[in-house]
């Protein structure tokens, strides 16, 4: 049996090698704030100093080790990644003139990472560029990191039924990181891409560049910060949300097709039953809020399709943009957008949430139950995509659903203990677990941030963006005593 000092050593190489890659990426904001003369530029530098030594030393403590990622360690080093990396993100925050102090920095590297999009700051027209880029910056980076988590680790981990989406029928554990880095390669490309055409297209219809640069790697990584405090809505640009729904819908497919598709196989994009789940989920949920706009709210046509499109799109991909206040249209409303704040877009892309292959293999298994109720002695092959369903991966799902519920209630619960109201706790723990952004409610809703919610609070909602990104049963394996036996 290997010791807990092999197992993690490997892991301290990689960590630290992710660091010396965040503290670099913090001289970009600082270069801006010193260009514009803002003081924030200080705590940037400081900040990217301070994460390059550590990181550097990580790989010279690890030097000359060549042990492999295996399976074990590669649950350890994907807990530790998200927690360390947004640990040592949320430096410039503590560092920047905000005075955002310990919990609201971490709460806010917490939510760029996990592409949440909850934030505290209440004025961002008045703050440094610096901090909106590096806002920007975490949530871009974290996007790729769950793409490439979706592709190519969690499948061979077995989380949650991701085993179905193997790229090789061999889950060899000694061969997870290379495989990661090859897939990686291509997805960083096609991520840069994207995020570049998505940009100039917002210059295109009248955005700064900056702004432009901004948004775009917050849409492609559905994570939804923006250089306003009124989000997209505060530019008031038809064009503007139009394109974000292309880009939000674009980023919320399987990335994998789209390589797929560049090989010469883009009808698989069109077969995909998750891809067709996500447009009739899409579909459904924005007749549903635009007919009842029409019928009971009196909006007319083309508002009702421009506000319900942007917002329906923006929830379930769990980007977070808004663009109006729709937890001022009533009831019904609250409940669609709840529900689909839990389902999320596809795996394999930067969403979160349930996702649609779970409530689908969710479906096909309780339609099979149904079945063997009434003719015990059928047989059923459920595929999906093409492949067979097994128990495993149908058990892996229901269990991964049962803990999502069950986080959910509990945190809550806890929220509620701080003084919550039930809207704001269900709707809190609900957008934090789903990394979706904002909430409902008079104190989360779309108009609002989480600047008044309580240090205990914010704390709790970390970890649960955190879990939720971490697709909760990695973290549950990982403090498993058994698990380090």
């Amino acid at each position: 049996m290997k010791t807990a000092s092999i197992i993690m050593q490997p892991i301290i190489s990689v960590l630290g090698t992710f660091l010396l890659g965040l503290s670099f990426t913090m001289l970009i904001p600082g270069f801006l704030d010193l260009a514009e003369n803002n003081l924030n530029w200080t705590g940037f530098f400081v900040s990217s100093l301070f994460t390059f030594f550590i990181g550097i030393s990580l790989i010279l403590i690890n030097r000359g080790n060549n042990n492999k990622i295996e399976i074990k360690s590669a649950f350890i080093l994907v807990v530790l990644s998200w927690l360390i990396l947004s640990i040592f993100a949320s430096l410039p925050f503590i560092a920047s003139s905000g005075n955002l102090g310990i919990t609201n920095s971490f709460f806010e590297a917490v939510s760029g990472l996990t592409t949440t999009g909850s934030t505290v700051i209440s004025d961002l027209e008045n703050t440094s560029r610096g901090i909106i880029l590096w806002r920007a910056i975490l949530q871009w980076l974290g996007g790729i990191g769950i793409i490439v988590s979706a592709i190519s680790i969690l499948p061979n981990l077995g989380v949650g039924g991701m085993q179905l989406f193997r790229l090789e029928s061999s889950d060899t554990s000694e061969k997870i990181l290379p495989r990661a880095a090859s897939i990686a390669t291509e997805i960083t490309v096609l991520y840069i891409a994207l995020s570049a055409i998505c940009g100039i297209s917002y210059w295109l219809i009248g955005l700064s560049s900056f702004d432009s640069l901004v948004h775009a790697m917050s849409t492609i990584a559905t994570g939804g910060f923006s250089s306003r405090s009124d989000s997209l809505g505060g530019f008031n640009n038809v064009n503007l949300e139009t394109i974000a729904i292309i880009f939000m819908i674009i980023s919320s497919l399987p990335f994998v097709l789209y390589l797929k598709a560049i090989r010469g196989r883009p009808t698989d994009i069109i077969k995909d039953q998750q891809v067709r789940g996500f447009f009739k989920t899409l579909f459904i949920a924005s007749i549903a809020v635009i007919s009842y706009l029409i019928i009971f709210k009196d909006f007319v046509s083309f508002d009702a399709i421009r506000y319900s499109l942007f917002n329906v799109t923006s929830i379930l991909t769990g980007t977070g943009f808004v663009t109006a206040e729709y937890d001022m249209w009533g009831t019904p409303i609250i409940l669609v957008f709840l529900f689909i704040t839990f389902i999320g877009g596809c795996a394999g892309s930067t969403t979160c949430g349930i996702k649609i292959f779970r409530l689908q293999i969710i479906y096909y298994n309780s339609k099979e139950t149904i079945g063997k109720l009434i003719s015990p002695n059928r047989v059923i092959n459920k595929k999906y995509n093409g492949e067979h369903i097994s128990q495993e991966i149908t058990q892996s799902v229901i269990t991964f659903l049962f803990i999502f519920i069950v986080t959910f209630i509990v945190l809550s619960i806890l929220l509620s203990f701080t003084g919550l109201d039930l809207i704001t706790s269900f709707s809190a723990a609900a957008t934090s677990i789903s990394n979706v952004g904002p909430g409902l409610g008079s104190m989360i809703g779309p108009s609002y941030n989480f600047y008044e919610i309580s240090d205990i609070g914010k704390w709790l909602l970390s970890a649960g963006m955190l879990a939720g990104r971490l697709e909760f049963l990695t973290l549950i394996v990982v403090f498993n005593k058994s698990f380090w036996k």
